[in-house]
């Protein structure tokens, strides 16, 4: 067996007409829409294709359903963020509620914010957001959380490396 890269597309073509239908059926019965789940396996399958993977696949199903499990989550996270975001703006004064436009640069990234937030460990994500969102002061996240001012600065740093690398990931 040998590393690659990724997949070769001949193989995701054949993991695909093996197991798509299984897929689909299996998300379909978690996510109650068969439009959704269709769009879930091909997603799942677009990441397959980027993956690095092992080849070939010991468990295709058990892998192609770690994948979209993965992609629910992130979705089902997403539509949490877009509902929370959209009742802020329900308390917005009407000239002051952004254009489309900004709507969707806002949302996206909260959600590249989010993804981002959750490579950390609880107690950082915890510490970062009780410093940013509710403005304590290190000595209050460490009396919060039960833990040294040392620590709370090393995972505010950790924290703040996420934020960085995200802001500049693009650049």
């Amino acid at each position: 067996m040998q590393i690659n890269d990724t997949l070769k597309p001949t193989e995701v073509a054949l993991l695909y007409q093996a197991h798509h239908s299984w897929l689909h059926g299996w998300l379909r019965s978690r996510v109650g829409c068969s439009e959704h789940a269709a769009d879930l396996a091909q997603d799942t399958f677009v990441r397959l294709l980027r993956a690095r993977q092992l080849s070939p696949l010991k468990e295709p199903r058990a892998y192609l359903s770690s994948i979209a499990r993965g992609l629910m989550i992130d979705q089902f996270r997403r539509r949490a963020l877009e509902r929370a975001y959209q009742e802020s703006l329900a308390h917005l004064p009407a000239a002051e509620v952004p254009s489309e436009e900004d709507r969707l640069v806002i949302l996206d990234t909260l959600a590249r914010l989010d993804r981002a937030l959750h490579q950390l460990k609880p107690r950082a994500r915890q510490a970062f957001l009780l410093a940013q969102l509710d403005g304590l002061s290190i000595v209050q996240i460490a009396l919060r959380l039960g833990v040294s001012r040392a620590t709370v600065e090393r995972d505010l740093a950790k924290a703040l490396g996420v934020c960085y690398r995200l802001r500049y990931a693009d650049a």
